[in-house]
């Protein structure tokens, strides 16, 4: 039977950061990913957007982490070529109303240690982005776009680069205590394979909770609830009209049907958020409407007929479409008991601003 010295469980972006943070402490790492390759579930539906952690409440994870894997990110795709553009954002507000809930971002972000927002009024607004409308403005210059999957790419380079092993089209089928060391059964193309390791990281997304549902003795009532929420993207056609991120105010379930641009400069509109209880990435025909009217609020001259469906994502929360803020939960043998164990509940935006601090949080934890 193999032995290695840790196994993380789930390629996505987030494990891939750990697996590659592991290689560098441990010799002998293993990375096992159900899917046929790395990041197709929820890291490669996303805005691709690094975010500068303006909007979570201080002293949370989500908080500390965004802004201290904001700048691990710019300083990575750079050692490493990752195609990455500080575009800047613009959050926009088109009233009284909104100017309020503003002011309590900007109060916010200087919590968090965001000091680089800059107030603008609806003229500089107009000067930054012509096609706005906006009756006061919050420019971030940190926050940026990234090549998501390039990003992964090198993460899973320089993990192997360690001598780390990385198995894809492998399901977990049960993780059971031996002693000091966890047997974990696996299934790899139709055949049936043991390992063991003193060391485990669950980070499969959306299927967290059933990774630690298959831990032999397990605590259930320590395996908290996922809501699977889904966003979907409108690409629109033609040459942009803006050069820069155009946020609306921040919703109740999410940061609204925001403007985003990739790499290559093309436009996309999205996410809004929709609880579901199957992962379908379908996009319905009607949202096109509601689409038209959100963008319509900070964006007047947009063209119903340019909006196309283009693809949509779905996130793992902790909270339900009814509550409000949830935190990342990183969970340790301090909570459930079983040493060496560190699980990953909940990791939605901003986990993958927050991947390489999030890759250090968890190394710390062991």
């Amino acid at each position: 039977m193999e032995r290695f010295d840790a196994v993380i469980i789930g390629a996505g972006v987030v494990g891939l950061a750990i697996a590659r943070e592991l290689s560098q402490r441990f010799k002998h790492v293993l990375l096992i990913e159900k899917n046929t390759s790395f990041g197709e579930e929820t890291s490669s539906r996303n805005s691709e957007v690094i975010h500068a952690g303006i909007y979570y409440p201080e002293d949370s994870l989500k908080a500390k982490l965004c802004v201290e894997g904001k700048h691990l990110l710019y300083e990575h795709c750079d050692r490493f070529c990752v195609p990455v553009k500080r575009v800047g954002k613009l959050l926009v507000a088109t009233g009284k109303n909104e100017e309020a809930v503003l002011a309590k971002v900007w109060q916010q972000a200087r919590k968090n240690n965001v000091d680089d927002l800059a107030w603008q009024t609806a003229n500089q607004a107009k000067q930054l982005e012509p096609n706005i409308r906006a009756t006061k403005a919050l420019l971030s210059p940190s926050t940026g776009i990234i090549d998501t999957h390039q990003f992964m790419q090198s993460l899973l380079f320089d993990f192997e680069k360690n001598d780390g092993i990385y198995v894809a089209c492998t399901n977990l089928l049960a993780i059971e205590r031996v002693n000091e060391n966890y047997q974990l059964t696996l299934r790899s193309v139709n055949e049936i394979t043991h390992v063991l390791a003193p060391v485990i990281i669950n980070s499969a997304g959306l299927h967290a909770t059933d990774v630690a549902s298959n831990i032999v003795n397990f605590p259930i009532n320590k395996i908290p609830e996922i809501h699977w929420c889904r966003g979907h993207y409108f690409s629109y056609s033609g040459k942009s009209p803006f050069s820069r991120l155009v946020y609306p105010v921040p919703q109740h379930h999410g940061l609204g049907i925001h403007a985003s641009l990739d790499i290559a400069g093309q436009l996309k509109f999205g996410p809004d958020t929709e609880y579901v209880s199957a992962l379908s990435y379908t996009i319905a025909p009607n949202l096109q409407e509601k689409f038209y009217h959100a963008i319509k609020e900070y964006f007047p001259a947009v063209i119903r007929s340019k909006l196309q469906p283009s693809y949509a994502g779905i996130r793992p929360k902790l909270q339900s479409e009814h509550q409000g803020f949830k935190d990342f939960y990183v969970q340790t043998s301090a909570i459930h008991g079983f040493p060496g164990v560190v699980n990953l509940f909940g990791i939605d935006s901003p986990g993958l601003t927050s991947s390489l601090a999030l890759a250090k949080y968890v190394a710390k934890a062991l």
